[in-house]
């Protein structure tokens, strides 16, 4: 094959000529957005390197990773430079696009040629990442994908599972009707009260221009630190950067709740994408802060109505929370990892 591999740093390497009519041929969700990489990677401790495959000019595949270091910087992560000779391990994710699969493949591209393009990905990252590269780990790996990726050498382990509410509804009514009577009566009655309460301000809307960044993304890394600490994850907190760019697009919803006073309660996103959006941010103060509770459960009815009545095949909910989400009616769809220790790949 006459594959052209290049390996890019969003921060400082130009979009790819014809990046995005291939976005747009593979209806990707809005993260790969290659300004929203940039912005992105410019202030992670795991900057994103993005690996794009050429066949006559024209991309023919995409895989995004991160540069993980055993010890995560305080400050934006380097790619280049004196960093290439420190220990450091390729993870192949999405860093926000939690259970989605961080590669794209143009139609056309068969499984044996899906085969040898990770394989030319693999020795290409580690060559960019530098003779101290420990090798490549996937985290977010479909069962259905795992052919692509699996050899000698290579260990599989299960990760946490992603949530996905499929779309057989008519209408809101359908889908509570479809959730135990407990759940169904509460979600019915929380729903009420919130929309009955004069100080709560529900706002849900695209391209958000009326926002604080910061105050945002202050609030999801106060609800995250409470949460605790996810194992294993090299991410660094979603900076309010990150978070002004996406929020002012036209395909992202954002809801908030605010008090009377105008005080931020909590917020929610979704990606809005033709087949299946994304409900991915979400944060709220705790509830001794004084907001109402169960404005999650508001967030998700919000959602699901939305998927309905945009006759979205599907919404995910991403990773985490998995046993409330079931309660719901979101059913886990199972991920895999796969480790690739630098010898096994041959550069």
């Amino acid at each position: 094959m006459t594959w052209e591999v290049r390996v890019l740093d969003p921060r400082t390497d130009p979009e790819p000529e014809g990046w995005a009519g291939f976005l747009a041929a593979q209806q990707a969700p809005v993260p790969w957005d290659y300004g929203l990489l940039r912005v992105e990677s410019r202030f992670s401790r795991s900057p994103n390197v993005l690996t794009v495959i050429s066949d006559g000019g024209e991309i023919v595949a995409a895989v995004l990773a991160m540069l993980c270091a055993p010890v995560s910087p305080d400050r934006p992560g380097a790619v280049r430079g004196v960093a290439r000779l420190g220990p450091r391990w390729v993870e192949v994710q999405h860093a926000w696009l939690s259970g989605y699969p961080p590669w794209l493949f143009a139609d056309g591209v068969d499984a044996a040629d899906r085969r040898e393009i990770m394989r030319r990905f693999e020795r290409a990252v580690g060559r960019f990442t530098g003779p101290g590269c420990l090798g490549v780990v996937y985290r977010t790996v479909p069962p259905e994908s795992l052919d692509m990726l699996t050899g000698r050498g290579r260990p599989v382990r299960d990760t946490m599972p992603t949530s996905v509410l499929e779309n057989r509804f008519v209408d809101v009514d359908g889908w509570l009707a479809s959730l135990r009577r407990s759940r169904r009566l509460s979600l019915r009655g929380q729903s009420k009260k919130i929309a009955a309460d004069p100080d709560v301000i529900v706002r849900t809307e695209a391209a958000r221009t009326d926002l604080d960044a910061l105050e945002l993304a202050t609030l999801l890394r106060e609800h995250r630190e409470r949460m605790g600490p996810v194992k294993f994850d090299r991410r660094g907190p979603v900076t309010a950067e990150y978070l002004g760019e996406l929020i002012r697009r036209p395909d992202v919803i954002t809801s908030t709740y605010h008090d009377g006073e105008g005080r931020l309660l909590a917020f929610t996103n979704v990606l809005d994408h033709p087949v299946a959006p994304l409900h991915q941010h979400w944060a709220a103060l705790a509830p001794e802060e004084g907001r109402p509770k169960h404005l999650y459960f508001e967030a998700v009815v919000r959602n699901v109505r939305y998927m309905i009545e945009g006759n979205r095949k599907s919404l995910s909910m991403g990773r985490g929370l998995t046993d409330l989400k079931a309660t719901l009616g979101f059913q886990p769809v199972p991920l895999l990892g796969v480790i690739v220790p630098r010898p096994v790949t041959r550069w």
